[in-house]
């Protein structure tokens, strides 16, 4: 069901003192829906389910547990690195550099690992014995 709003158009300003004046006319100007008894809560009901999905977006968006940001790395034991074999335990972070500069230098591929159990130069295991090689010899390969 529509209802149809109407505009008094005409008539003498003077009269129009909260009544129809004698020489109005009434004016259709278009239609307004109407909803029955039920029109006054749509708005609120409305507010509310935005409110609602606004609600849930948030704790769905601050849970706790899969973070897209990574977390830093925690030490592990040194046979926990994969296929990484440990060849060296540097006691300082120098001596490890100097270490990796020289099998760097030699082209071979080496990580430096913090582990629980302290430093670990890993290399590829196929690279390890020529790695334990070098660095036993202490010459610059």
């Amino acid at each position: 069901m529509t209802r149809v709003a109407r505009r008094v158009v005409g008539g003498d300003p003077a009269e129009r003192s909260g009544r129809w004046p004698a020489r109005a006319r009434a004016v259709t100007i278009g239609s307004v829906p109407s909803w029955g008894s039920f029109s006054y809560a749509f708005g609120p009901v409305v507010a509310l389910a935005v409110v609602l999905v606004l609600a849930l977006v948030l704790r769905w968006a601050s849970r706790r547990g899969g973070s897209v940001v990574a977390a830093p790395a925690r030490p592990g034991p040194p046979e926990e690195y994969g296929m990484l074999v440990p060849i060296a335990t540097p006691a300082t972070a120098a001596e490890a550099a100097r270490m990796e500069q020289r099998l760097a230098g030699s082209g071979i591929a080496c990580t430096l690992a913090t582990t629980t159990a302290g430093l670990r130069l890993m290399v590829w295991p196929g690279q390890a014995d020529t790695a334990r090689l070098l660095l036993a010899d202490g010459r610059d390969g």
